[in-house]
């Protein structure tokens, strides 16, 4: 399975800025083991379901241990069977994208 999610304090820093709690959410992530890839709006995280929603918790609890409330966001790939799934999607894409050429 993928999860995408986004975690993130309810009140940012007096700049703005929320990447301290963000990045302790993703200090969670790669402290895993689980094969993740992190961009600007999301970290994608691929393994079995309750491996998956540990990391998802701990994460969030992370960003809970600086401030009071946090915003969860979440959205799941759920294909059993299938592993490799965080490049493999993307490779196929390209592939796609490649055929229109």
């Amino acid at each position: 399975m993928l999860v995408a999610f986004s975690v993130a304090p309810a009140s940012a820093g007096p700049d703005g800025s929320v990447h301290d709690a963000v990045a302790a959410a993703v200090r969670v992530v790669r402290d895993s083991g689980l094969p993740h890839r992190t961009d600007a709006m999301f970290t994608t995280i691929e393994g079995e379901w309750d491996a998956v929603f540990d990391v998802v918790k701990r994460a969030t609890d992370a960003v809970l241990a600086v401030s009071p409330r946090a915003s969860l966001v979440l959205k799941a790939d759920i294909r059993p069977g299938w592993t490799g799934e965080l490049d493999g999607k993307v490779v196929r894409l390209e592939q796609a994208l490649e055929g229109e050429a």
